[in-house]
């Protein structure tokens, strides 16, 4: 196979992806939230005996 071929082999290839990305995240945002997830509250103990100060769960018990 001479370049062009693999140049239009890399750009099918890459065009592939992104068509999958943009499919799946598509999907992904349509997807409902579960059933008993919508108001998931903080678990204060669970919060506190962990380390990681960069979580969201954290951040977001520092803001109330």
């Amino acid at each position: 196979m001479d370049k062009t071929g693999y140049l239009i082999l890399a750009i099918v290839i890459l065009v592939v992806l992104l068509a999958t990305f943009i499919v799946t995240f598509v999907l992904y945002k349509r997807t409902p939230v579960p059933k008993g997830c919508e108001n998931i509250k903080i678990n204060e103990e669970n919060c506190s005996s962990c380390g990681n100060k960069d979580c969201s769960y954290f951040q977001g018990k520092e803001e109330e």
